[in-house]
């Protein structure tokens, strides 16, 4: 490269900008094998000056699916050529003349039902490709590779991957664009249920075409080494991957033994149960060299934990996989200490194992090792920040180190991650009441009930009720009566789905003041509540046959009855007021009819002495609701 560059006539020359161009994409190939990114860049950025092409990833209205009304925003990449480009001038002598189409690999159509083969554009016009040369082709490419080299694995990254491989395959014209770009769209529309099929097919056609003659060698070696076509056996390996994710586990075998790539042929024996067939190769192969790799496999299909001891010694204690494998194998006998030790061995060679850091945690879990299992799982955030199931389970460690703050705080990122997941909603609430986050606990609690249709945690509804009555300070320093028409809320829609349930609305006549308050109107609906509460009561299969629930019915009935009284002195029309005492004194008739039935001893014909003293107060506010029953007879006479 340095030998190249030297050449101030290759570089100084107009005319030989195309090959100024190639020199430095096949640098930037040369730096990205070789990690130096920044070097690549570097390359890359020359080359597009050199071009005076324009390459941005834009938004353009158009129609993605057969069934689209309307024009949606569709990302698209946008080329143009720069007015001032000098490329041109030299371009039309020395570019290469294009391969004939049928010279090149058949680009399969989507023929689904619902998504369209191309972007439907509202105005293509607009978007509408230079045509390219060879040089400016591979430019793209290398745009592409660039840009698919430093950025993780995502969907959003696929698009724009695939904006590309679009703006490439619109304009056949290379064999080792053309196959390049068809390789790179199969890749990425692997893991699309929509658009796997088409990647089966184009990938085995392309597998097929390496074998074809038709195109010939120098058709094929056209900018060649400036676009890095992947090679035949790749290809294959591509295509066993494939059909291995899709079940066709027998198929794959057939490729990879095709290619000797025998530790994928024992990983697809496995998959099948053919055990013996596996172990024969492993054995086989390790007749001819020892490698740590093979003595794991012969470990994993022998479940035998000696093998990974032979792979540990042979790598001279350098193989992450052999301790990995050794400590899954102590994680399946549940000896969790071995485990451990070999998991932080695994790891101090390659710390970049998401699955194994996550494992680690399971495991300091279960030795009660809680400090231990939050490093695991706060690497595991680190190196997927999306991964809800890590997030929810380092706030779990937290909270048995007690560290309540902290384990709130990640339990908002695993909600980030994962907003449908229930446990991780019901693992919220609860942090949220013990740090005092009670508007966050309402909202969780609305959030739960989306979730699940008969949600119900009458605790926390208790310690919410307590938190806005008593005036609590929550965890900003702000009182927490100012949530009571939340609350309120929340109670309205917790009742209409469970009606039957007495806690819940003696929680909702509890936030009303429980008919003590200074608002008439509260002190009726807190009345409405109690009444709906000792109707569920004593509709309670078997509530009668135990003291202690006779007990609480009687003294929710005695409450019931001083709020009627109250609320019926603040009655201006004498009938209401009479309905309300009414009421409630056929309540407490019931009940203590019921009392003297069930709990009065035959032979001394008195009343059960827990009871005795509940039930004396019942008869002497059934009195007092006759007496001022009268007075509102005789007053309406």
């Amino acid at each position: 490269m340095e030998k190249v560059s030297k050449c101030e006539d290759l570089f100084t020359s107009r005319t030989h900008k195309n090959l100024d161009i190639l020199f430095h994409l096949e640098c930037s190939y040369i730096c990205l094998t070789y990690y130096e990114y920044l070097k690549a860049k570097e390359h890359l950025q020359k080359a597009r000056e050199l071009s005076g092409l324009s390459i941005n990833m834009t938004g353009a209205l158009g129609k993605r699916t057969r069934f689209q009304e309307n024009f949606l925003a569709q990302l698209v990449l946008d080329v143009k050529r720069k007015e001032d480009s000098s490329f041109l001038e030299c371009e039309s002598s020395l570019s290469l003349a294009p391969t004939p189409k049928e010279l090149l690999p058949k680009d399969y159509q989507l023929n689904d039902e619902t998504v369209l083969n191309q972007i439907n554009l509202a105005e293509p016009s607009e978007h509408q490709l230079p045509d390219l040369s060879a040089e400016e082709q591979a430019l793209i490419l290398g745009v592409c590779t660039d840009f698919q080299k430093n950025n993780p694995v995502h969907k959003l990254n696929d698009e724009e991957l695939l904006a590309f491989t679009t703006c490439l395959l619109s304009q056949p014209k290379f064999w080792s664009v053309e196959v390049t770009s068809l390789c790179l769209r199969t890749k990425v529309e692997r893991t699309s249920s929509r658009r796997v099929e088409r990647a089966m097919m184009q990938m085995q056609a392309l597998v097929d075409f390496f074998t074809e003659t038709n195109c010939p060698v120098s058709e094929r070696l056209k900018i060649f080494y400036s676009c890095r076509a992947p090679p035949h056996w790749e290809l294959q390996r591509q295509l066993a991957s494939l059909l291995t994710d899709l079940g066709l586990t027998s198929s794959a075998l057939l490729v990879y033994e095709r290619l000797e790539l025998w530790e994928d042929a024992v990983i697809c024996l496995e998959r099948m149960g053919q055990h013996g067939k596996a172990e024969e190769i492993l054995r086989r192969e390790l007749e001819k060299k020892e490698t740590p790799s093979l003595y794991c496999l012969l470990g994993d299909v022998l479940k035998d934990p000696q093998y990974y001891d032979r792979a540990w010694e042979l790598s001279k204690h350098r193989s992450a996989r052999a301790q990995r494998s050794r400590a899954l194998y102590h994680l399946r006998n549940k000896e969790f200490q071995q485990c451990v030790e070999c998991f932080e061995r695994s790891l101090r060679i390659n710390p970049i194992q998401l699955g194994v850091w996550f494992s680690l945690g399971c495991a300091y879990f279960a030795l009660e090792g809680y400090e231990g299992a939050a490093k695991a799982f706060q690497r595991c955030v680190g190196l997927e920040p999306d991964n809800s199931e890590a997030w929810n389970n380092l706030s779990t460690a937290y909270i048995k180190l007690r560290l309540k703050e902290k384990a709130f705080r990640t339990l908002q990122e695993a909600l980030k991650c994962n907003f449908e997941r229930w446990q991780i909603w019901e693992n919220f609430i609860t942090v949220c009441i013990d740090v005092g986050e009670f508007s966050e606990a309402i909202r969780a609690y609305h959030r739960l009930m989306d979730l699940r249709d008969k949600y119900k945690d009458v605790e926390i509804l208790e310690i919410l009720v307590r938190a806005v009555v008593d005036n609590l300070t929550d965890r900003r320093g702000d009182q927490a009566s100012n949530l009571k028409p939340k609350l309120q809320e929340l109670l309205g829609r917790v009742s209409a789905r469970c009606s039957t349930d007495a806690h819940v609305w003696r929680q909702y006549a509890r936030l009303y003041g429980d008919g003590h308050s200074n608002n008439k109107e509260d002190n009726e609906k807190a009345l409405q509540f109690l009444s709906k509460a000792h109707r569920c009561e004593t509709q309670t299969a078997g509530w009668e046959k135990e003291t202690s629930s006779f007990k609480a019915v009687l003294k929710g009935a005695v409450d019931m009855a001083t709020v009627s009284i109250s609320c019926s002195r603040e009655k201006s029309n004498p009938q209401e007021a009479l309905q309300l005492l009414s009421s409630a004194r056929l309540s407490l008739k019931s009940l203590a009819t019921k009392a003297k039935q069930l709990y009065t001893d035959v032979s001394t014909g008195e009343i059960n002495d827990d009871l005795r003293n509940d039930v004396t107060e019942l008869e002497q506010l059934i009195t007092e609701l006759q007496d001022l029953s009268a007075q509102l007879r005789s007053q309406s006479e």
